[in-house]
C-alpha cells in the first residue's frame, strides 16, 4: 500500500505552506471540458488505514502543522460520519493546528443537511473552496461543470449559514469572446448574492488534456485577447456589490496582479485596470495560442 502522494496533487495559493492531507483521488465529477486536473486520474475514496498510513508518512515532513489541507477534490462527498471521525483523529494527532480547509462541490454542499455542515464545521472543518468558474447558466452547461447558477448560490450561501469561512473562484475568459460580456455579469452577480469571505480570480489556460482544447483548434472556441480579459474583470469588478470580501487575482495565470478588499477597493482595483488596459506599454507575460 503507497503512502505517498497520488500525483498530481493540486491546492489553492494560499495552501502553499500547508499540510496536506489526500483523503481522496481524483475529482468525483471530472467532466468539467476546460479542466485538466484530474482526467488521468480514477476517483475513489481512500480507506481510514490508508488515510491514517499517509499521515504517518507525512509526520516528518510536519512535525507541528499550523494549516492543513485536505485533498483531492471532493472530500465532502465521503459520509458525514467518515469525515466527523476524519477531524476528530486530525485534531487528536496535531493538536496545534489553527485551520482545516478543503475544496467543496457545490451538488456535494446540497446534498448534506444544514445539520450535518454545522456539525462538520463544529468538528474543525474551517475554510472551504468553491469553484465557481461561472455565473453563466449557459457557461456552466456549455463546459458541462453540471451544476447552475441557482445551485451554486444556494450552496454557497448554505456553506456561509453553517458557519465556513468561504472562498469562492471565478476563471476569466471561460466564456470565450461570444459569452464575454454574459459571463463577467452573471459571475458579478453569483458572488455577490454568495458574498464570500474571499474571492478569486484566475484566468483561463488551455491544456491538452482538457476537452476544450480541440474547441479551440477547430475555431468552435475563441480565446480571449489580453486586452479583452482586462475589459472582462473590468466589468465584473463594476458589477460586484460586496460587504468586505478579500479579493485576490495573484494566480500565476494572470496578466496583473490584483488584490484589495471589496467593495472598498472596487474603484480603486477598477481605475488600475483601466490604467494597464489603455496604456500602449502593457505587454502581458503570458498570451496563449493554440
Amino acid at each position: 500500500m503507497r503512502n505517498d502522494y497520488s500525483q498530481p496533487l493540486y491546492r489553492p495559493p494560499s495552501e502553499a505552506r500547508s499540510m496536506i492531507i489526500q483523503v481522496t483521488e481524483g475529482c468525483s465529477h471530472n467532466k468539467c471540458r476546460f479542466c485538466y486536473m484530474y482526467k488521468d486520474k480514477q476517483f475513489r475514496l481512500k480507506s481510514k488505514e490508508e488515510i491514517k498510513e499517509h499521515i504517518e508518512w507525512l509526520r516528518p515532513m510536519y512535525k507541528n502543522p499550523n494549516r492543513i489541507f485536505l485533498a483531492d477534490g471532493n472530500v465532502l462527498c465521503l459520509k458525514t460520519e467518515k469525515i466527523l471521525e476524519l477531524l476528530n483523529y486530525i485534531k487528536n494527532e496535531f493538536p496545534n493546528v489553527q485551520r482545516i480547509s478543503s475544496y467543496a462541490g457545490p451538488l456535494d454542499l446540497l446534498r448534506k443537511s444544514e445539520e450535518e455542515l454545522k456539525s462538520i464545521r463544529e468538528a474543525g472543518l474551517e475554510l472551504l473552496y468553491m469553484g465557481v468558474e461561472s455565473g453563466s447558466d449557459k457557461v456552466l452547461s456549455m463546459m458541462n461543470k453540471g451544476v447552475s447558477q441557482r445551485e451554486m448560490i444556494e450552496a454557497g450561501q448554505k456553506a456561509i449559514n453553517a458557519g465556513f469561512k468561504f472562498s469562492c473562484m471565478i476563471i476569466s475568459g471561460l466564456g470565450g469572446r461570444e459569452y464575454m460580456k454574459e459571463h463577467a455579469v452573471e459571475s458579478a452577480k453569483v458572488i455577490s448574492l454568495i458574498n464570500p469571505h474571499y474571492f478569486s480570480l484566475l484566468r483561463l489556460v488551455v491544456e491538452e488534456k482538457s476537452e476544450l482544447t480541440e474547441d479551440v483548434r477547430q475555431g468552435k472556441f475563441h480565446l480571449l485577447t489580453p486586452l479583452q480579459v482586462l475589459d472582462e474583470n473590468i466589468i465584473m469588478l463594476e458589477n460586484m456589490e460586496l460587504a468586505d470580501c478579500i479579493f485576490r487575482a495573484n494566480h500565476v495565470s494572470n496578466h496583473i496582479n490584483q488584490a484589495g478588499t471589496l467593495n472598498q477597493d472596487k474603484d480603486k482595483l477598477v481605475e488600475r485596470l483601466k490604467k494597464f488596459r489603455n496604456s500602449p506599454n502593457f505587454i502581458p507575460a503570458t498570451f496563449d495560442t493554440l
